[in-house]
C-alpha cells in the first residue's frame, strides 16, 4: 500500500506526486520533494535530501539513503535507484539510473545520464562523470571513476549484506528503538 509522506516546508511551490510505501523511514530532517516513488522497506536518512523537482526519481525496494546525501534531476534526466541500492553518506546522484545490488560509496558524485549497472559499487570519493557507463558486475573508483576490475562474490555478499542491515536499522528507527538522546557537549 502507498501512502504520503508531508515534511514542512517540502511543498512550498512543488506539485507533489509522491507515492512512498508505508514501510519507509524518512529520518528527521530528510526531505523528500516533488515527483518521488520510493519502494517498501527503504530508508531516508538524516539531512538527506531527495529533490524530484523537475523530474522523477524511483527508488527501489530495500534501498537506503544515507545522511546528507542527494538525490535530484534535471529536466532532461530522471533519477532511477534500484532495489537492494546503498547511497552512502553525503553522495550526489544527479540524473542518472543505478541498477538493483549496488553499493555507491561516501562522497561518490554520479552525474547526468550516467548509468551504473548491476551489481555494481562506486568506490567512497569517485566521480562518475556525465554520460559514463559502468557496465553490469563492476567496480569503479577513481576522479574520473575507471573500471577496476569484476565485483566478486565477497563484494556481492558484502552489497546484499549492507541492504539488510540498513532495512533492520530503519525497522528499529520506525519502532523507535534507535533513539539516542542527545548529550549537552
Amino acid at each position: 500500500m502507498l501512502s504520503q509522506a508531508l515534511r514542512p516546508g517540502s511543498l512550498k511551490g512543488y506539485i507533489v506526486m509522491r507515492k512512498i510505501d508505508k514501510s519507509v523511514f524518512i529520518a528527521p530532517g530528510a526531505q523528500v520533494i516533488g515527483d518521488v516513488t520510493i519502494g517498501s522497506d527503504s530508508g531516508i536518512w538524516y539531512n538527506a535530501v531527495v529533490r524530484g523537482d523537475s523530474k522523477e526519481i524511483h527508488i527501489g525496494k530495500r534501498t537506503n539513503i544515507q545522511d546528507l546525501a542527494v538525490l535530484h534531476v534535471d529536466k532532461e534526466y530522471q533519477l532511477t535507484v534500484g532495489n537492494n541500492v546503498t547511497i552512502g553518506h553525503s553522495a550526489i546522484v544527479h540524473g542518472c539510473s543505478v541498477g538493483d545490488n549496488v553499493l555507491v560509496g561516501m562522497g561518490a558524485i554520479i552525474m547526468n545520464g550516467a548509468h551504473i549497472g548491476n551489481n555494481c559499487i562506486v568506490g567512497a570519493g569517485a566521480l562518475v562523470t556525465e554520460n559514463t557507463v559502468i557496465p553490469d558486475g563492476m567496480i569503479a573508483y577513481g576522479n574520473p571513476a575507471k573500471v577496476i576490475r569484476p565485483v566478486e562474490n565477497q563484494d556481492k555478499m558484502r552489497i546484499l549484506e549492507n541492504a539488510d542491515i540498513y532495512v533492520q536499522h530503519a525497522t528499529e528507527a520506525k519502532m523507535g528503538l534507535r533513539h539516542r538522546k542527545a548529550m549537552p557537549l
